[in-house]
Formats: structure tokens, C-alpha cells, sequence
């Protein structure tokens, strides 16, 4: 059975993450990780928010045609589970 385009993504955003985890690069992935636990989120429900956080970064890169922003994903990932998208209330 060939894999569609999602499956690949997500598997691609999957093995970003783990390999964060893995390398401790950035240490906030898995510090990110580790507090969503914490707070009582499941294992896949905690990567599936850093994913998204992951994805809206990759998404903006191309969008906007600019650099991979450090400062932009690490406060991302601090916010969760507030998403990148999601407007300050």
C-alpha cells in the first residue's frame, strides 16, 4: 500500500521531533515533551501539539520565504498547548 502525501508528512514531522528528543536539540523539545506529560496530556497527543508547533514553522519558512526562526519555535513550544495559530485572548 503506498503512502499519501500526509502519511509522509506526518512521519517526516514525527521523526523531527524524535530526533530533538533524542539529540536534546533544542532542549526545549524535550522539556516540552516532559511538561505536557505532566500536565496530563497523552504521549501521542503531546507530539502531535509539538508537531503542530513544528509544522507551523516549516509552514511560515516557505510562506514567507525567510529564515528558520530559533526564538519563534522555542516560544511556540513554551505556549503549549496554546497552538502558534491560536489569538491572545
Amino acid at each position: 500500500m503506498k503512502k499519501t502525501e500526509d502519511q509522509r508528512l506526518r512521519l517526516a514531522i514525527l521523526e523531527v521531533i524524535n530526533n530533538q528528543i533524542k539529540d536534546n536539540n533544542p532542549p526545549e523539545t524535550k522539556l516540552t515533551h516532559d511538561r505536557l506529560l505532566r500536565e496530563g496530556f497523552s504521549k501521542e497527543e503531546a507530539l502531535k501539539l509539538i508537531g503542530y508547533v513544528v509544522a507551523s514553522e516549516v509552514f511560515t519558512v516557505l510562506k514567507e520565504n525567510r529564515n528558520y526562526d530559533h526564538a519563534k519555535y522555542i516560544s511556540a513550544l513554551n505556549a503549549l498547548p496554546k497552538l502558534p495559530w491560536e489569538k491572545e485572548s
